[in-house]
């Protein structure tokens, strides 16, 4: 089985062996549409005797990372293999000529939202966050104060909102963890984009002007349903950010305000959203946690060189056999990270560093599950104190 990058003419095939359990195949029509912000050397497929059986791609983007600083980012999707080639070692190979050629472009970091956790964890990623959908029935969407915040309106075009969004979104990108850039052609392809045949309401899109700026927006459906003229419609928030707490409790107060409406229903929100100190009855939200972000360290010393540390120092011993340039004992120290000999303090697998390194757990959360060595007492809680976070890491959208 050989496993390559992708000629354009071979994008569509590697794409369908994930298109096939979603139901259906990838289209010419998607994958030209797909195609700036995927273009075919960052697809990669597996070949047997010349007929693709698995593919994988990896988006090009920067995350931002603990210290507000932007790393290069492969963020992987699309990975699959058909049922007829499963258990001969497709998405193996696949993973690891993926993560060679990540580490060659110098893209230190791999995210990903994980179909199976149980899967990627193999191949060194680590569970890095948590999220939460709610379905919070409209009579109980009541604040604590929900006088309006300043100006709402609707955007009625593609053209008005590119101009005034996009500069939204990357203030607060800029200062939240597990966010990534977005390219206007993300916006368009990504973001903007109306499925044709997609059933439910199309997409509005409001912003909010405090002090006559632009600082708060949300990307909505209203999905019309009505019984007996009693409504049924379920309000479905796509994102809602805002560059400021008063900003962001401006566009929710918006959102919870719109009438007729049975049910407000969103996903992706951070465990410590507003909104459970916002409601009068957060319970009231139905919040169910799920995984979010699973992170790959590619290169364990650049991805811990961008990453804003604390005061200390700790050796970690870090086994990674799929990416044995990884594996070694490195010292972090007063901001610096340098291989060492040193003895270490901690010895863990690649994939743990991978649930730390974002802040969204902690490495005496991982200590506590048997998931690292404390070689000597003390040191889980000294490696905390250099990778401590303020806020929880959030990535607002499914990619």
């Amino acid at each position: 089985m050989e496993v390559r990058t992708c000629a354009p003419d071979e994008v569509r095939r590697a794409l369908d062996p994930i298109w096939h359990y979603f139901g259906g195949r990838a289209d010419d029509e998607e994958v030209e549409r797909l195609a700036p912000i995927l273009p075919a050397e960052r697809v990669h497929a597996a070949f047997e005797e010349g007929a693709i059986v698995g593919g994988a791609g990896a988006y090009l983007f920067e995350t931002t990372v603990p210290g507000s600083r932007s790393v290069p980012t492969a963020g992987v999707m699309a990975v699959g293999v058909l049922p007829t080639h499963r258990r001969r070692g497709a998405l193996t190979k696949l993973m690891r000529r993926q993560l060679a050629d990540a580490h060659e472009r110098g893209e230190p970091l791999a995210l990903l939202f994980a179909s199976e956790g149980g899967i990627y964890s193999r191949f060194g990623y680590g569970l890095a966050s948590l999220a939460g959908d709610i379905e919070l029935p409209k009579e109980h969407a009541r604040l604590w104060d929900d006088e309006p915040l300043g100006q709402a309106r609707l955007l009625d075009t593609d053209e008005e909102t590119l101009e005034l969004l996009p500069g939204i979104y990357d203030r607060v990108q800029a200062d939240t963890v597990g966010m990534f850039t977005r390219t206007l052609d993300w916006w368009r392809i990504r973001r903007l984009y109306q499925r044709p045949g997609r059933s439910g309401g199309e997409q509005m899109r409001a912003v909010i002007e405090l002090d006559g700026r632009p600082e708060a927006y949300a990307l909505y459906r209203v999905n019309f349903a009505a019984r007996h003229m009693v409504t049924e419609t379920t309000l479905e928030v796509g994102e809602a950010l805002g560059t400021s707490p008063r900003a962001l409790a401006a566009i929710w107060r918006f959102l919870l305000g719109i009438d007729w409406v049975a049910r407000i229903e969103t996903s992706w929100l951070p465990l410590d959203h507003p909104l459970f100190l916002s409601l009068r009855e957060p319970r009231r939200m139905q919040f169910s946690v799920s995984e979010a972000l699973w992170v790959r360290l590619v290169d364990v010393g650049a991805a811990l060189a961008a990453r804003g540390l604390g005061d200390g120092a700790i050796v970690l011993d870090i086994r990674d056999d799929f990416c044995p340039w990884n594996q070694a004992r490195w010292r972090l120290s007063e901001g610096s990270v340098d291989r060492t000999t040193a003895e270490a303090d901690l010895r863990l697998d690649v994939s743990e560093l991978g649930s730390v390194y974002l802040g969204g757990f902690t490495f005496d959360q991982l200590r506590r599950a048997e998931r690292l060595e404390e070689l000597k007492e003390g040191a889980a809680a000294r490696a905390d104190e250099l990778f401590r976070t303020e806020r929880q890491p959030w990535c607002p959208e499914l990619f």
